[in-house]
């Protein structure tokens, strides 16, 4: 399968497809550009285990260097409480995508508008429907998508690559944010 093409077969995203993140400076350029990141993580990084580290680590690291606020799922809260990390909000992925395509929402905090979006760890199919309808009435939030699997729907999405090569690239990211 081609590095960008769509993990899911018969899905058409449309003419405006994602641009690769093929090394982690891209990542980080764009999280350091961001105002207000925001990070949404589902339940699907609790699995991925790469040479006895556990993903979930990476990202409240990540989380941590970025100033990114979390937004995590109910069944997810349990896992970031354990490693003493508190979410910013537990929310549906739903929920809060839907609060990103309202101009006037500002935010959990209530400062403004958040202008970067980072999804990981959702089922495949919810992702792609809500970074197509972020794609196309959100015009104001940049995506970017953290998985293994392409997302075309995303302004940016990693590539179709191994679990151990997208661990390296999550690794890339947050060891680049602190320089």
């Amino acid at each position: 399968m081609p590095l960008n093409e769509s993990w899911q077969t018969a899905e058409i995203p449309g003419p405006k497809k994602a641009s690769l993140i093929i090394k982690p400076d891209i990542a980080d350029a764009m999280i350091r550009r961001a105002k207000r990141p925001i990070m949404i993580v589902g339940h699907g990084i609790i699995e991925y285990e790469v040479e006895g580290n556990y993903l979930i680590d990476c990202l409240i690291e990540l989380a941590r260097k970025g100033k990114i606020p979390i937004v995590v799922s109910a069944s997810t809260n349990k896992e970031f409480l354990a490693r003493e990390y508190e979410p910013a909000a537990i929310m549906s992925a739903i929920d809060i995508s839907n609060r990103l395509t309202d101009p006037e929402w500002k935010g959990l905090d209530g400062k403004e508008s958040y202008d970067l979006a980072i999804f990981v760890g959702l089922p495949y199919s919810m992702e792609w429907t809500i970074l197509s309808g972020l794609k196309h009435f959100a015009p104001g939030v940049k995506t970017m998508t953290l998985d293994c699997v392409y997302q075309p729907n995303a302004s940016w999405s990693f590539p179709n690559s191994t679990i151990k090569d997208w661990a390296a690239n999550l690794k890339g990211i947050v060891t680049n944010l602190g320089d």
